[in-house]
């Protein structure tokens, strides 16, 4: 799934500087230097409020559409006028379209235009209220996908009230809480990448967390990554679904005996069926995804039937087409998003970078929860492939279903007239199998060529993340007539 949880990484900004000097620390110096951080991390997402604040989202998850729509049109109202009016972007903003003093102007949402990230890139302290002090903020920097640099300032409630919902939406649901051990898979550099003897993760007494780093899950290795679990007694796992499929993989292949968890939650990128299946088998407890972003303005996780669920605390979603209108319920769009949470850095109208689809309302779950429905992540808009005929083609994971003996693919698109498949094959695999990747490009793409790559591995991202999708076209090539 495209996005991240804000689930636990040491978040900040470290210099090359000091992750040398951090690297050339014994393994137990390194975990009392995690502890550390983990401390100002708690001190930042817990508080006596807490409890309090998970017992409150809990209770919203039965709501009725009235009580939802009375919540999120009043703090929607507050977001948009303090946005206009001390928020240095936004008030130039509407002094520009001499609207400033137009209060149902700046009130109706679809009055605002869309926010692309590099608009909040190349100047993000234009975003924070002139009324609060970075200083006084938490400063959480992360590279996102492409790893382009993105910086957001949130205040201590904001941070709070966030780790809350996690708490409540993903902890609680799935029988777990911040005060057991746990594990992360995650792109944070705490070993040297050019390390190949364990330790390959480090404790954070402060969090009860075991970081395990992504980025050295070679064949030879993930032996360690395994045995670290049950030696360190975890109760429940959350990382890059490409990563636990990788620790998966190898306590299948190997026979080898599981640690003994609660859950596997994942986040970041999508859960494909085959990687479903792989991960409970071997892991043997349920897998339950979740989504979000750094930037806080939407979040999702699995309840206990399979539904994706929407926090309609974090912010409000709509899903537009490529030319800016709003799509129907079901049908695939851009995610574009409007921050409730964070009043002091709002982001209005905010195009995440991914495509998706919400399910008609009301849509309901067995669950009982009354929280809105993610139908589909179809994963980053730029992700998304382009016909010769200028259609965009996402949701290509049905590709790679019906059980193909592969370990994980991606395609990657070179031109209008060509795509390339990267696959690591498993046993069984034969050139039928091939073929039959090729037929279900075909029959979402049209007559393009299809060139198959069969690889050891397929490289990360430069935060560890596996993209699954990769588009190589120019910029005229994008924008032919109906792209």
């Amino acid at each position: 799934m495209g996005g991240r949880a804000r689930a636990g990484g040491a978040s900040g900004v470290v210099s090359d500087a000091l992750l040398a000097a951090y690297h050339r620390l014994p393994p137990w110096s390194r975990t009392c230097v995690a502890s550390v951080r983990g401390l100002y991390l708690r001190a930042w997402r817990y508080g006596p409020e807490t409890d309090r604040l998970v017992s409150r989202a809990l209770e919203r998850e039965h709501w009725s559409p009235r009580e939802w729509d009375e919540w999120r049109s009043a703090r929607l109202t507050m977001v948009l006028r303090r946005a206009a009016e001390h928020v240095p972007y936004y008030r130039a903003l509407w002094r520009d379209r001499r609207l400033a003093g137009d209060r149902p102007a700046i009130e109706a949402l679809h009055s605002w235009p869309v926010l692309r990230k590099d608009s909040l890139r190349s100047d993000p302290a234009a975003f924070v209220a002139d009324d609060r002090s970075r200083r006084d903020m938490f400063h959480d920097h992360t590279s996102g996908t492409t790893g382009k640099p993105l910086d957001i300032w949130l205040p201590r409630a904001t941070v709070r009230e966030w780790y809350a919902l996690f708490e409540a939406r993903a902890r609680n649901w799935y029988g777990v809480s911040r005060r057991d051990r746990w594990a992360i898979l995650g792109g944070q550099l705490v070993s040297p990448v050019a390390a190949r003897q364990p330790p390959f993760w480090v404790w954070n007494a402060a969090l009860h967390q075991l970081y395990m780093s992504s980025y050295h899950l070679a064949p030879d290795l993930v032996g360690h990554y395994v045995d670290a679990l049950r030696r360190y007694r975890v109760r429940y796992i959350l990382g890059y679904t490409s990563a636990l499929h990788a620790l998966a993989r190898h306590i299948l292949d190997a026979a080898a005996s599981p640690p003994e968890l609660a859950v596997v939650i994942t986040n970041a990128e999508p859960v494909l069926p085959s990687q479903r299946e792989a991960i409970e088998r071997a892991f043997r407890c349920p897998l339950r995804e979740t989504y979000g972003l750094a930037e806080g303005v939407t979040a999702a996780s699995e309840c206990e039937h399979g539904s994706l669920h929407l926090w309609p605390e974090a912010g409000v979603v709509e899903i537009l087409s490529d030319s800016g209108g709003v799509v129907a319920d079901g049908e695939s769009g851009r995610i574009v998003c409007t921050s409730l949470l964070n009043p002091d850095m709002p982001l209005v109208r905010y195009d995440t970078g991914d495509r998706g689809a919400i399910a008609p309302s009301p849509t309901h779950c067995r669950c009982g929860r009354t929280l809105p429905i993610v139908a589909a992540i179809d994963g980053r808009a730029d992700d998304v492939l382009i016909t010769r005929d200028g259609r965009r083609v996402g949701r290509l994971d049905p590709v790679f279903k019906s059980a193909l003996p592969i370990l994980e693919a991606q395609i990657i698109q070179e031109s209008l007239e060509s795509v390339r498949v990267k696959f690591v094959p498993a046993a069984g695999w034969r050139p039928e199998h091939g073929e039959a990747i090729a037929r279900r490009v075909r029959d979402r793409m049209g007559d393009v060529a299809v060139v198959l790559e069969a690889v050891a591995s397929i490289p990360r991202s430069a935060n560890g993340k596996f993209r699954a999708v990769i588009n190589l076209l120019t910029l005229d090539e994008r924008s032919k007539p109906g792209a």
